[in-house]
């Protein structure tokens, strides 16, 4: 007999943020160890960064639908490869991590690019210096049967856009008290 339930193709913020985080946690990265790079890189900048902020950052990040399909793809990409599911050459150049293959990359940089160019410009300090859990999936990528060539990029794309996210809140945060006004949210409208 035949499933008939129709598939399900769309999923509320909560959702995406509950499957990613279990995809995530599922490749060995925990939200905190992306929320802690997010952390060492705002708090050369500030004294006013929190740990909590850069999580609420990560977790922001993590709910929006275009990180879900990118985090989605990417992890699949990466345990396909691992278990030597593609064919040809584009098998052996994901599995090893060919240095001039930039696909990955390109993805890192189009979720950091939710957050501008300075969310570009994140990534790319986390990519080149390979920051916390980014350099451990790296280097793990590079051992027999394990494949982290997406999925660094992405961890690295998503501290990189919390990372933005938190200076944008720290400078709002600025402006407002510069005015004296009370800060403007969404969420204050009924």
């Amino acid at each position: 007999m035949a499933d008939t339930k129709p598939k399900k193709l769309v999923f509320t913020r909560q959702e995406m943020f509950e499957i990613n985080k279990k995809t995530l946690n599922k490749r060995g990265v925990q939200l905190e160890a992306i929320a802690e790079i997010c952390y060492q890189q705002q708090s050369k900048y500030s004294d006013d960064v929190s740990r909590d902020v850069c999580m609420e950052s990560v977790e922001k990040i993590l709910s929006l639908r275009d990180v879900f399909h990118h985090i989605q793809l990417a992890a699949e990409i990466d345990r396909l490869a691992e278990e030597k599911m593609f064919q040809g050459p584009i098998q052996d150049i994901i599995y090893e991590d060919l240095g001039m293959f930039g696909i990955d990359e390109t993805m890192g940089l189009d979720v950091a690019g939710l957050y501008g160019t300075i969310g570009q410009t994140n990534f790319g300090d986390i990519d080149v210096n390979k920051h916390g859990i980014v350099k451990r999936l790296n280097d793990a990528g590079k051992e027999d049967g394990i494949c982290h060539t997406f999925l660094d990029d992405i961890v690295g794309a998503i501290a990189a856009a919390a990372s933005t996210r938190v200076a944008q809140i720290l400078n709002e945060d600025l402006a407002h008290e510069d005015t004296g006004v009370k800060r403007f949210s969404i969420f204050d409208i009924k």
